[in-house]
């Protein structure tokens, strides 16, 4: 069986980071730290509050060691509310864009590619609304 690997795409007010394709092996803890998170601490900054998925790699003991070691702030919430995290959201519109197309993909290359399109087009007005509507939707 041939696997896409996983995905990793950063939104933030006014702008997104390139869609990570990352390809074989599992997401562990390790890799997300080293793949993902210093790569985009060493780009960005400091500046800036983590929000992940609660997912069991980004809160094994090395993230939250590089987090600490780097005063990088993580925004707490509750697991098991994926209704509340814009990631969410972005998922949803990722997943109907792809599904709009003509074409469809018919591999994991095509629907790769397909990802990568759409993500190029992704409008910026759409990540800040998902991020402005945390507010109401925390309520």
């Amino acid at each position: 069986m041939i696997r896409l690997g996983y995905l990793f795409p950063e939104i933030s007010l006014g702008g997104h980071t390139d869609l990570n394709v990352f390809h074989g092996g599992t997401l562990t803890g390790v890799r997300h730290r080293d793949e993902i998170l210093d790569t985009y601490a060493r780009a960005i900054g400091n500046d800036f509050i983590l929000m992940d998925d609660n997912a069991r790699p980004h809160r094994a003991v090395v993230v939250e060691d590089y987090l600490e070691g780097h005063g990088l702030d993580r925004m707490e919430w509750p697991a098991q509310s994926p209704d509340l995290n814009p990631i969410e959201h972005l998922w949803d519109y990722l997943g109907r864009q792809v599904a709009a197309l003509s074409p469809p993909p018919r591999s994991l290359y095509e629907l790769e590619q397909g990802l990568l399109c759409v993500w190029s087009s992704f409008p910026i007005s759409v990540s800040d609304n998902l991020i402005d509507s945390m507010e109401s939707r925390c309520r």
